[in-house]
């Protein structure tokens, strides 16, 4: 029998998130076999009169077709994958994964050439650009695994912080939003973090179920070069098939000077991918009230209630402060009392701490408002 969760969710995805139309081209890629999903949404976009397409991939031989990659076949493939996102209306990012570290023994080089020639100009560039998307994890039981939950309570809580109310979280995040539109000078502080930049005429967007699921952030960009100061993450982050941990960067006039994890050579490798690697293209602040720790999965994790990311790499093109680069690497900070604590201002008011919105006009943000019935 199949959960009636599924189709649930499928409504929010082509009714709420992409708001299909007769007529559109929706592409539709799906990882390791979430079957169900996959279907439903195909068939309330076909109901919708919209043009369904399905990519049907498996980890298992895309981990090969990298690990065999030379710079003509990714070229060849990255043609191919441009030439059909260019004709699409809008595009759904079904993933999930029956092994979390499929891809950890592909070499660096071969990756980077996924990056560059598949990665960047295709989903980095071309779909998050010029089309309606909305990318999502299907809960697997490697999923549970990796979030330490058996199977079934992971799926309650996949299907709980997938379907929040996202109009009434669109509605608390406005005060946020306004406020970060005129913002300059943004402080944070933290154990083992003191980090200053300016965020002035960076556009500002919610997350609010349009482009995610799960969803919960506000998100714009640091004026690239004015970064400084010290960061350290305390959430880790599953990367290329590694789980990178303790991270802790250093900044002057924007560029990461000195990076730092549980394997220093491999973080500095990646940071080495491009120039624009050093720098960074997202600031976000999370507040999705379901989710509240971390399972080693970007999606969710930058999310989390209380936490903001903080990315290396390259901007999007909405909030763009003029970065470029082959990598886009959320990197989160929770910031409530069980992790430690820390402090938001904005141009020297305090805006959050301990993870709690300060203002009274943002405390609607806060998870036991946002969650309430």
């Amino acid at each position: 029998m199949k959960d009636p969760r599924i189709d649930r969710l499928a409504d929010i995805i082509v009714n709420y998130s992409l708001k299909l139309k007769s007529g559109e081209k929706v592409l539709i890629e799906a990882f390791d076999g979430p079957e169900m999903l996959t279907l439903s949404v195909l068939r309330k976009a076909a109901e919708k009169g919209a043009i369904p397409l399905v990519s049907w991939r498996n980890n298992r031989i895309l981990r090969d077709l990298y690990r065999h990659a030379t710079e003509e076949s990714m070229k060849l493939i990255g043609a191919i994958e441009k030439y059909r996102m260019k004709r699409m209306d809008a595009y759904v990012g079904i993933r999930s994964s029956e092994n979390i570290t499929e891809f950890s023994d592909v070499p660096d080089k071969k990756m980077k050439l996924y990056q560059k020639y598949w990665l960047k100009p295709v989903h980095l560039e071309l779909r998050v650009a010029k089309t309606r998307w909305v990318v999502m994890r299907y809960p697997l039981p490697s999923m549970a695994q990796q979030a330490g939950m058996s199977t079934e309570a992971f799926e309650d809580f996949y299907f709980d912080v997938c379907t929040v109310d996202y109009e009434k979280m669109s509605r608390a995040m406005e005060p946020l939003k306004k406020r970060m539109e005129t913002t300059d000078k943004v402080h944070i502080v933290g154990p083992g973090t003191d980090l200053h930049f300016s965020k002035k005429d960076i556009p500002v967007l919610k997350g609010d179920g349009t482009a995610n699921l799960p969803d919960g952030e506000i998100f714009t960009a640091p004026v690239k070069d004015s970064v400084n100061g010290i960061i350290s993450y305390n959430t880790p982050s599953l990367y290329h098939g590694f789980v990178f941990e303790n991270i802790r960067l250093e900044f002057k006039k924007g560029a990461i000077l000195k990076a730092e994890a549980n394997n220093t050579e491999k973080i500095n490798a990646l940071l080495n991918s491009d120039k624009g690697a050093r720098y960074i293209g997202e600031f976000a602040l999370g507040v999705n009230p379901k989710i509240t720790r971390p399972m080693k999965d970007t999606l969710f994790d930058e999310k989390i209630a209380g936490s903001f990311h903080f990315t290396p790499g390259a901007a999007y093109d909405e909030t763009d402060n003029g970065n470029r680069s082959e990598i886009h690497w959320d990197l989160v900070c929770i910031q409530t009392t069980e992790y430690g604590g820390g402090e938001i201002y904005f141009d020297g008011e305090l805006i959050r701490k301990n993870g709690l919105f300060v203002p009274e006009d943002l405390q609607g943000l806060n998870p036991e408002n946002l969650a309430a019935e």
